[in-house]
Protein backbone atom coordinates (compact mmCIF):
# COMPACT_ATOMS: atom_id res chain seq x y z
CA UNK A 1 0.00 0.00 0.00
CA UNK A 2 2.88 2.37 0.80
CA UNK A 3 4.36 1.88 -2.67
CA UNK A 4 0.98 2.58 -4.29
CA UNK A 5 0.90 6.03 -2.69
CA UNK A 6 4.41 7.03 -3.76
CA UNK A 7 5.04 9.73 -6.34
CA UNK A 8 7.73 9.81 -9.01
CA UNK A 9 8.81 12.33 -11.65
CA UNK A 10 11.18 11.67 -14.53
CA UNK A 11 12.52 14.75 -16.33
CA UNK A 12 14.45 14.85 -19.61
CA UNK A 13 16.44 17.99 -20.43
CA UNK A 14 18.14 19.10 -23.64
CA UNK A 15 19.26 22.32 -25.29
CA UNK A 16 15.78 22.74 -26.78
CA UNK A 17 13.79 22.35 -23.57
CA UNK A 18 12.45 19.62 -21.36
CA UNK A 19 9.71 17.05 -20.84
CA UNK A 20 8.53 15.11 -17.82
CA UNK A 21 6.50 12.06 -16.84
CA UNK A 22 4.78 11.62 -13.50
CA UNK A 23 3.51 8.57 -11.62
CA UNK A 24 1.33 9.06 -8.58
CA UNK A 25 -0.19 5.89 -7.26
CA UNK A 26 -2.16 4.34 -10.13
CA UNK A 27 -2.11 7.58 -12.17
CA UNK A 28 0.52 8.38 -14.79
CA UNK A 29 0.85 11.13 -17.38
CA UNK A 30 3.47 12.86 -19.53
CA UNK A 31 3.91 16.47 -20.61
CA UNK A 32 5.32 16.27 -24.11
CA UNK A 33 8.23 18.54 -25.07
CA UNK A 34 8.19 22.05 -23.60
CA UNK A 35 10.31 25.18 -24.06
CA UNK A 36 12.58 26.46 -21.31
CA UNK A 37 10.47 29.63 -20.99
CA UNK A 38 7.71 27.56 -19.31
CA UNK A 39 9.94 26.31 -16.51
CA UNK A 40 8.74 28.60 -13.74
CA UNK A 41 5.08 28.29 -14.71
CA UNK A 42 5.02 24.48 -14.69
CA UNK A 43 2.81 23.61 -11.69
CA UNK A 44 4.18 20.06 -11.49
CA UNK A 45 7.58 21.55 -10.59
CA UNK A 46 6.17 23.36 -7.54
CA UNK A 47 5.81 20.21 -5.42
CA UNK A 48 8.06 17.46 -4.09
CA UNK A 49 8.21 13.80 -5.08
CA UNK A 50 9.33 10.59 -3.42
CA UNK A 51 11.52 9.84 -6.44
CA UNK A 52 13.09 12.35 -8.84
CA UNK A 53 15.26 11.51 -11.82
CA UNK A 54 16.76 14.05 -14.22
CA UNK A 55 18.24 13.04 -17.56
CA UNK A 56 20.49 15.30 -19.64
CA UNK A 57 20.86 14.71 -23.37
CA UNK A 58 24.63 14.91 -23.68
CA UNK A 59 26.29 13.13 -26.61
CA UNK A 60 29.63 13.35 -24.79
CA UNK A 61 29.70 9.89 -23.23
CA UNK A 62 31.38 6.52 -23.53
CA UNK A 63 31.03 3.16 -21.77
CA UNK A 64 34.15 1.54 -20.31
CA UNK A 65 34.44 -2.00 -18.83
CA UNK A 66 35.21 -1.79 -15.11
CA UNK A 67 38.64 -3.51 -15.34
CA UNK A 68 39.83 -0.85 -17.82
CA UNK A 69 38.55 2.20 -15.94
CA UNK A 70 40.48 4.50 -13.64
CA UNK A 71 39.15 7.84 -12.38
CA UNK A 72 42.50 9.44 -13.17
CA UNK A 73 42.11 8.65 -16.87
CA UNK A 74 38.41 9.54 -17.24
CA UNK A 75 39.04 12.75 -19.20
CA UNK A 76 41.53 11.09 -21.51
CA UNK A 77 39.16 8.18 -22.18
CA UNK A 78 36.28 10.51 -23.04
CA UNK A 79 38.43 12.83 -25.17
CA UNK A 80 39.32 9.88 -27.41
CA UNK A 81 35.70 9.51 -28.54
CA UNK A 82 34.26 13.01 -28.07
CA UNK A 83 35.82 16.46 -28.57
CA UNK A 84 36.26 18.19 -25.20
CA UNK A 85 37.02 21.79 -24.36
CA UNK A 86 39.37 22.59 -21.51
CA UNK A 87 36.45 23.96 -19.51
CA UNK A 88 34.26 20.85 -19.98
CA UNK A 89 33.51 18.94 -16.81
CA UNK A 90 33.99 15.17 -16.86
CA UNK A 91 32.12 12.80 -14.56
CA UNK A 92 31.37 9.09 -14.39
CA UNK A 93 28.72 6.74 -13.02
CA UNK A 94 28.80 2.99 -12.47
CA UNK A 95 26.57 0.64 -14.50
CA UNK A 96 26.67 -2.53 -12.32
CA UNK A 97 24.28 -4.53 -14.54
CA UNK A 98 26.89 -4.47 -17.31
CA UNK A 99 30.04 -4.32 -15.12
CA UNK A 100 30.90 -1.00 -16.75
CA UNK A 101 31.43 2.67 -16.02
CA UNK A 102 29.76 5.41 -18.05
CA UNK A 103 32.11 8.38 -18.51
CA UNK A 104 30.40 11.60 -19.61
CA UNK A 105 30.51 15.38 -19.73
CA UNK A 106 27.46 17.40 -18.66
CA UNK A 107 28.93 20.49 -20.35
CA UNK A 108 26.67 21.17 -23.34
CA UNK A 109 26.21 24.93 -22.85
CA UNK A 110 22.96 24.77 -20.91
CA UNK A 111 21.92 25.64 -17.37
CA UNK A 112 18.35 24.34 -17.46
CA UNK A 113 19.22 20.96 -15.93
CA UNK A 114 20.88 22.60 -12.91
CA UNK A 115 17.93 24.94 -12.38
CA UNK A 116 15.49 22.02 -12.53
CA UNK A 117 17.63 19.98 -10.11
CA UNK A 118 17.49 22.87 -7.63
CA UNK A 119 13.75 23.38 -8.16
CA UNK A 120 12.25 19.88 -8.25
CA UNK A 121 13.21 18.23 -4.96
CA UNK A 122 12.57 14.91 -3.27
CA UNK A 123 10.14 14.66 -0.38
CA UNK A 124 13.03 14.86 2.07
CA UNK A 125 14.29 18.10 0.50
CA UNK A 126 17.31 16.60 -1.27
CA UNK A 127 18.14 17.26 -4.92
CA UNK A 128 18.48 14.56 -7.56
CA UNK A 129 21.73 14.13 -9.46
CA UNK A 130 21.61 15.08 -13.14
CA UNK A 131 22.70 12.00 -15.12
CA UNK A 132 23.21 11.48 -18.86
CA UNK A 133 20.41 10.06 -21.01
CA UNK A 134 22.67 7.12 -21.86
CA UNK A 135 22.62 6.09 -18.18
CA UNK A 136 18.84 5.68 -18.23
CA UNK A 137 18.88 3.76 -21.52
CA UNK A 138 21.33 1.29 -20.02
CA UNK A 139 19.39 1.16 -16.77
CA UNK A 140 16.11 0.37 -18.52
CA UNK A 141 17.58 -2.13 -21.00
CA UNK A 142 17.34 -5.22 -18.74
CA UNK A 143 13.62 -4.54 -18.19
CA UNK A 144 12.81 -5.11 -21.88
CA UNK A 145 10.98 -8.46 -22.13
CA UNK A 146 12.28 -9.57 -25.55
CA UNK A 147 15.51 -11.47 -26.13
CA UNK A 148 16.56 -8.75 -28.59
CA UNK A 149 16.54 -5.60 -26.50
CA UNK A 150 16.64 -2.22 -28.26
CA UNK A 151 16.18 1.09 -26.44
CA UNK A 152 16.72 4.52 -27.97
CA UNK A 153 16.14 8.26 -27.61
CA UNK A 154 16.21 10.93 -30.29
CA UNK A 155 16.56 14.62 -29.54
CA UNK A 156 18.27 17.72 -30.93
CA UNK A 157 20.00 15.94 -33.78
CA UNK A 158 21.35 12.96 -31.83
CA UNK A 159 20.26 9.33 -31.62
CA UNK A 160 21.08 7.53 -28.36
CA UNK A 161 20.97 3.77 -28.95
CA UNK A 162 21.62 0.69 -26.81
CA UNK A 163 21.16 -2.91 -27.96
CA UNK A 164 21.48 -6.18 -26.07
CA UNK A 165 20.78 -9.81 -26.79
CA UNK A 166 19.74 -11.59 -23.64
CA UNK A 167 22.10 -10.37 -20.92
CA UNK A 168 24.88 -9.48 -23.37
CA UNK A 169 25.28 -5.79 -24.19
CA UNK A 170 26.12 -5.46 -27.88
CA UNK A 171 26.08 -1.71 -28.47
CA UNK A 172 25.85 1.61 -26.62
CA UNK A 173 26.44 4.56 -28.90
CA UNK A 174 25.40 8.09 -29.87
CA UNK A 175 24.92 9.01 -33.54
CA UNK A 176 24.61 12.47 -35.03
CA UNK A 177 21.31 12.40 -36.94
CA UNK A 178 19.80 15.55 -38.40
CA UNK A 179 16.30 14.07 -38.64
CA UNK A 180 14.29 10.99 -37.70
CA UNK A 181 14.87 9.34 -41.08
CA UNK A 182 18.61 9.51 -40.49
CA UNK A 183 18.11 8.14 -36.97
CA UNK A 184 16.22 5.17 -38.44
CA UNK A 185 19.10 4.59 -40.85
CA UNK A 186 21.55 4.25 -37.95
CA UNK A 187 19.18 1.94 -36.07
CA UNK A 188 18.85 -0.43 -39.01
CA UNK A 189 22.56 -0.21 -39.81
CA UNK A 190 23.38 -1.25 -36.24
CA UNK A 191 20.90 -4.12 -36.35
CA UNK A 192 22.31 -5.31 -39.67
CA UNK A 193 25.88 -5.30 -38.35
CA UNK A 194 24.77 -7.21 -35.26
CA UNK A 195 22.69 -9.59 -37.41
CA UNK A 196 19.48 -8.91 -35.51
CA UNK A 197 16.11 -9.17 -37.24
CA UNK A 198 13.82 -6.19 -36.49
CA UNK A 199 10.77 -8.19 -37.57
CA UNK A 200 11.05 -10.32 -34.42
CA UNK A 201 12.21 -7.45 -32.18
CA UNK A 202 10.57 -4.72 -30.13
CA UNK A 203 12.07 -1.23 -30.10
CA UNK A 204 11.56 0.86 -26.97
CA UNK A 205 11.57 4.66 -27.12
CA UNK A 206 12.39 7.01 -24.24
CA UNK A 207 11.44 10.14 -26.18
CA UNK A 208 8.16 11.02 -27.90
CA UNK A 209 7.78 10.54 -31.65
CA UNK A 210 5.07 11.68 -34.04
CA UNK A 211 2.35 9.30 -35.22
CA UNK A 212 4.02 9.21 -38.64
CA UNK A 213 7.40 8.31 -37.13
CA UNK A 214 5.84 5.61 -34.97
CA UNK A 215 4.06 4.08 -37.98
CA UNK A 216 7.35 4.10 -39.85
CA UNK A 217 8.95 1.99 -37.10
CA UNK A 218 5.95 -0.36 -37.04
CA UNK A 219 6.63 -1.23 -40.68
CA UNK A 220 9.88 -2.89 -39.64
CA UNK A 221 9.59 -3.91 -35.98
CA UNK A 222 7.36 -6.46 -34.31
CA UNK A 223 6.32 -3.82 -31.79
CA UNK A 224 7.08 -0.27 -30.65
CA UNK A 225 7.04 0.45 -26.91
CA UNK A 226 7.39 3.73 -25.02
CA UNK A 227 8.88 4.46 -21.61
Amino acid sequence: MERQNQSRISIQVSLSGYSFAIEEGSRAWASGWMGAERLFTTPEFQKRYDEVEISLFTPKCTLVPEPFFSPSTARQILSEVSPLRQTDQVAYVSIPSFASVLVYSPSIDESLSRVIAQTVLRSDGTAAEVLPEMFFLLRDLPDCPDYNRIVCSFRDGYLYLVIAQGKSLLLANVYEAADFTTAEYFIFLALKKLQLNPEISTITLRTPVSDEEELSLYRYFKSVDKL
